[in-house]
């Protein structure tokens, strides 16, 4: 029997297919291969259609299944993680009212700064564990003040994964994990955010029925069978957000171990025995996968806007098509820690969160034209987004969140050794590289649901560990390197604008 996962993104869509009794990956697709188009109407909007997610579900399962040769009768649940913070209304026919807002949006922040204030700082971060913020709530409060008509009809909101689940099985649902990553929900008296909600002028009844993150979530209609060329009856068995799902899918599932994914952005995931907030506001708070009222597992997530995108942004500059990462990273290896005094800030990706929500932009410094090249660029960057991740988790230090081993994918820019030996150096932890994806974890999950694993932990075990990074003995040049790097950004940050 087999397992059939997706990662639904705003970019694409992954699918993985695993062996049931192995935990083996057995075939694996993404579509499209060119991003999916994000509307953009107005500066700061960024939208996409629904039912193109699930055209490229069914897309990505068709070769899927034509790739690996999977008879459809083999399949025995179906898992999905998917883009967190997004918003889709429904009608009371089910019928979707307007383009999904998605997570890359930001009309609704002021929406969620005035309801900061007016329901209380404290009051928010000790149960909701974050600012209303530009999370789905304050987005579902847009439309209430600005597109009147459309909010009048709204039976029932989710989000994109939820919607995912209602095309395949036409069952309206949604986790506590869900609702609390769009600030639905109160951590102190497990429930609905009723004093947000409230406040918003959103009933409660929009908020949809919820279930188990493991539980069956419904069984695949004749219709969504016939689009995705599966078999009728097949259990929908869990859903997550992208980043508590990865955490999952790295066996991050107790307090104390901490996930990291280094692409477009970064991101830093760490499981909290209980409910905590950063008095700072640096990192937001969610409900873990595995959270219950009795055993409140918490994810917290440090997300660096600026990571990969920096990186991506060096190699297009160079203009050299024909150079590859791989190509960056031995000339990189060249260049002697500390890139010969070039630093480079990773800020040129919006707003960072960890910096109080101010822009210092994308910034390098102590280029010297007659002693540096693009070695040095590319060492100042990679060790510059580097740098940026440690700077971020020391809010988790101050949380007293330690952090003694970071997992992490066996993609992105873990993949450099420069990247990763300077994390590991100046955090004092061992990285552990897993062969795995958010697919396969979410495959993997499904299992749970259907009772071919007894538990998370037995679903998530014998994965491909493929390298480990250690800190280097010797921390000096790194520490030294990373204290300018600070002073840098302390210069830009009280520097007017």
């Amino acid at each position: 029997m087999y397992l059939l996962g997706f990662d639904i993104g705003s970019s694409s869509v992954k699918a993985a297919l695993v062996e049931a009794a192995t935990g083996q990956i057995i075939g694996a697709a993404h579509y499209p291969e060119r991003e999916m188009d994000i509307l953009a109407a107005q500066p700061d909007w960024a939208e996409q259609h629904p039912a193109t997610w699930w055209a490229v579900v069914c897309h990505a399962t068709h070769m899927l299944l034509d790739k690996t040769q999977v008879a459809p009768s083999q399949i025995a649940a179906i898992g999905i993680a998917y883009q967190m913070h997004g918003l889709v209304a429904l009608d009371a026919q089910g019928e979707v009212l307007r383009p999904s807002i998605i997570w890359c949006d930001s009309r609704a922040v002021t929406i969620g700064d005035r309801a900061f204030r007016a329901i209380g700082e404290q009051y928010c971060l000790e149960h909701y564990l974050n600012t209303p913020g530009n999370f789905t709530a304050s987005k579902l409060r847009w439309i209430r003040e600005n597109e009147p008509d459309i909010f009048k009809k709204i039976d029932k909101i989710m989000l994109p994964g939820d919607y995912i689940a209602y095309r395949m099985t036409g069952e309206i649902c949604s986790t506590v994990t869900g609702l609390s990553e769009g600030v639905f929900w109160d951590f102190t008296t497990n429930g609905p955010a009723k004093k947000l909600l409230d406040y918003y002028e959103i009933p409660e009844t929009m908020l949809p029925p919820v279930r188990g993150v493991f539980e069956q979530q419904g069984r695949l209609h004749t219709a969504a069978a016939v689009a995705l060329g599966l078999l009728a009856g097949i259990p929908v068995g869990y859903r997550a957000g992208d980043q508590p799902n990865n955490a999952l899918s790295l066996n991050v599932l107790h307090p104390g171990e901490v996930a990291a994914t280094g692409g477009t952005s970064g991101v830093v995931y760490a499981v909290a025995a209980k409910p905590l907030h950063d008095p700072q506001q640096r990192v937001n708070g969610f409900a873990h996968v595995n959270y219950t009222p009795e055993n409140p597992l918490t994810g917290i997530l440090l997300c660096i806007n600026g990571s990969g995108s920096q990186y991506r942004f060096i190699r297009q500059i160079i203009g050299d098509n024909s150079l590859s990462y791989s190509d960056m990273e031995q000339a990189a290896g060249t260049v002697a820690i500390g890139s010969g005094g070039v630093t480079v800030l990773p800020f040129g990706n919006g707003a960072e969160r960890m910096l109080g929500n101010r822009t210092p932009g994308s910034r390098m410094l102590g280029l010297h034209f007659n002693r540096h090249d693009k070695r040095h660029l590319f060492r100042a960057t990679l060790e510059g987004i580097a740098f940026a991740f440690v700077y971020g988790m020391e809010a988790l230090r101050d949380m007293h969140i330690p952090v003694k081993m970071l997992r992490v994918g066996n993609d992105n820019l873990f993949q450099s050794a420069i990247f990763s030996n300077t994390i590991a150096t100046l955090v004092g932890s061992d990285i552990e590289m897993h062969a795995t994806t958010g697919a396969v974890g979410a495959a993997k999950a499904a299992g749970v649901s259907v009772g071919i694993y007894s538990s998370v932990e037995e679903a998530m075990q014998g994965g491909t560990i493929v390298h480990r990074y250690e800190p280097e003995k010797t921390a000096e040049a790194y520490q030294i390197a990373y204290e300018k790097w600070k002073k840098e950004l302390d210069v830009a940050l009280h520097s007017p604008v």
